[in-house]
């Protein structure tokens, strides 16, 4: 009895390590059962709020940095933030993505760290910056794309596009 339960527990073991976030947990949407969380609220360009089936937690998009919407007490109201949050709500709101982590999963808020994937497959980190709804803003040790986002924003910069409209080089 005890080697089949060891077998059983290592057979569960490994169909975590494999699989990941893929659950056979006959409650889920099919798509949570695919890794995906569905966006239940978007704070801003950066930031939202999504439920993958079992909790709702806020994520913060690791690598970029989008104008703030209102002023707070750490940061001010910025150019052409209330785009960028227009924008990622169109894009998301009630929608499902897929959330890739780096080495940090949590920052000191309780955010979950993450790039972002469209059902589509567009990495919504790279979007916004490559369209100028947001810009480069990497912390180490999650700074797996940091080459990627720095070209984007310099090709975004160079066409003055979003945030960067009227203050292209020559």
């Amino acid at each position: 009895m005890r080697v089949i339960l060891s077998f059983l527990l290592l057979g569960f073991f490994c169909q975590s390590c494999l699989f990941g976030n893929v659950t056979t947990d006959p409650d889920l949407h099919p798509k949570h059962k695919q890794g995906y969380v569905l966006v239940i609220k978007v704070i801003d360009g950066d930031t939202f709020w999504v439920d993958d089936g079992k909790e709702k937690f806020k994520v913060r998009f690791i690598g970029i940095d989008a104008p703030e919407t209102r002023n707070s007490w750490r940061k001010k109201k910025g150019h052409y933030g209330h785009e960028a949050k227009e924008y990622v709500t169109q894009l998301t709101l009630e929608r499902w993505v897929r959330l890739e982590y780096d080495v940090r999963k949590l920052d000191p808020y309780g955010r979950h760290l993450a790039y972002i994937y469209l059902e589509d497959d567009t990495f919504l980190n790279a979007h916004l910056v490559a369209n100028g709804f947001a810009v480069l803003d990497t912390y180490p040790p999650n700074v797996k794309y940091v080459e990627v986002f720095t070209d984007l924003q310099k090709k975004a910069r160079e066409a003055g596009l979003g945030l960067w409209a009227g203050y292209g080089l020559p």
